[in-house]
């Protein structure tokens, strides 16, 4: 029986990539005005996102300092001057990126179909901008715990302990989680490896999905599945017994 849904955040509940294309262009648009390599820049940026990522994660960097890694291969790569502060840099970026923060038309209506699982957000960002993402896309307070590996013991997606660090922290075993998300490994099969029920969130319908798993292209879908269906009918079926009239003695 599934009583809890994760979710992920960045590509899921927030339009992370249209966010960061639109800050990246600017700031380059600003740092090296007609560059002819302009349209590139998103594609560029969004390559160099999770291998510094990962880094960080690993413990390889702090948080500030893949910041300054990925401005200055950005940079290299397109041959313009790399910046004498690069967290000035990265921070004008940062400023163009929240602005930018933007909820998909379908997840506040999502969450509210969940009601009555255990909720939660499932995300490899960094504790604080986790969190403000999801106040700033007016979700706080209705998904649950917003859980990263700062507060999982060090472990992120797609560690197995992450997964079992999680379900525990909605006070859960693995197998009564399922977990959604739009990344193949940590939302999909990272997640089965250590016992979670998986759904992949796949926005643009152009693959096929991973063999033995479920594929959706909207989270309109979710409460349609048949696990989420059949507690759901479940929770309301108990909901209503317990707010019916008892029985007058006669």
């Amino acid at each position: 029986m599934i009583r809890g849904v994760l979710l992920d955040l960045d590509g899921t509940l927030l339009d992370h990539r249209s966010a960061a294309d639109a800050a990246v262009t600017a700031w380059l648009s600003g740092h090296a005005p007609g560059h002819p390599r302009l349209a590139e820049a998103a594609a560029l940026w969004w390559a160099l996102e999770e291998p510094h990522l990962r880094a960080w994660q690993a413990g390889e960097c702090s948080w500030e300092e893949q910041r300054r890694r990925r401005i200055r291969a950005l940079c290299v790569e397109l041959s313009v001057t790399v910046p004498d502060d690069l967290d000035a840099a990265f921070g004008a970026y940062a400023s163009r990126y929240r602005q930018s923060w933007t909820a998909y038309p379908d997840a506040a209506r999502a969450v509210a179909a969940l009601e009555g699982f255990r909720l939660g957000v499932l995300t490899n960002g960094s504790q604080r901008m986790q969190e403000a993402k999801v106040r700033a896309i007016g979700l706080d307070g209705r998904v649950g715990p917003v859980l990263t590996g700062e507060v999982l013991g060090g472990s992120y997606k797609p560690a197995r302990a992450c997964y079992t660090a999680a379900a525990e922290a909605l006070g859960l075993a693995p197998g009564e989680v399922l977990l959604v998300g739009d990344d193949v490994v940590n939302d999909v099969t990272g997640p089965a490896a250590a016992g979670m029920r998986s759904v992949w969130l796949d926005r643009h319908g152009t693959e096929p999905p991973p063999d033995g798993f479920p594929r959706i292209t909207s989270l309109a879908e979710l409460p349609t599945l048949p696990a989420l269906a059949a507690q759901g009918a479940r929770s309301a079926r108990a909901e209503a017994a317990r707010s019916k009239p008892p029985t007058q003695a006669r």
